[in-house]
């Protein structure tokens, strides 16, 4: 699985912590994308779910492969993925990937 952290942007918003699983029974390629740059990518395996840091205006966007390319599937505004703590529960954590 590649990995890879959320740079920094030059203004005053945060990194938050996000959640996205993949309930679908395809491998997925997740990428972060933040203005016109991709910030972070990682594979997704079906039923997975993902933890990784990004900032309130970025995108997740989901590709799954057809035939020899990738083609999006969704694209989500990482605001609606952002992590409440209450709904943190350990058993619901416990196969997750944490990009750091």
């Amino acid at each position: 699985m590649t990995q890879m952290s959320v740079a920094q942007s030059t203004n005053d918003a945060h990194p938050q912590l996000c959640y996205y699983a993949n309930t679908t029974g395809q491998l997925q390629i997740a990428r972060i994308i933040h203005g016109v740059r991709c910030q972070g990518e990682s594979v997704v395996f079906s039923g997975q779910r993902w933890l990784f840091e990004a900032l309130p205006d970025a995108w997740l966007e989901i590709y799954v492969g057809v035939t020899d390319q990738l083609q999006l599937l969704e694209r989500i505004p990482c605001l609606r993925l952002q992590v409440v703590e209450s709904q943190l529960r350990h058993r619901d954590i416990a196969d997750v990937s944490v990009v750091e």
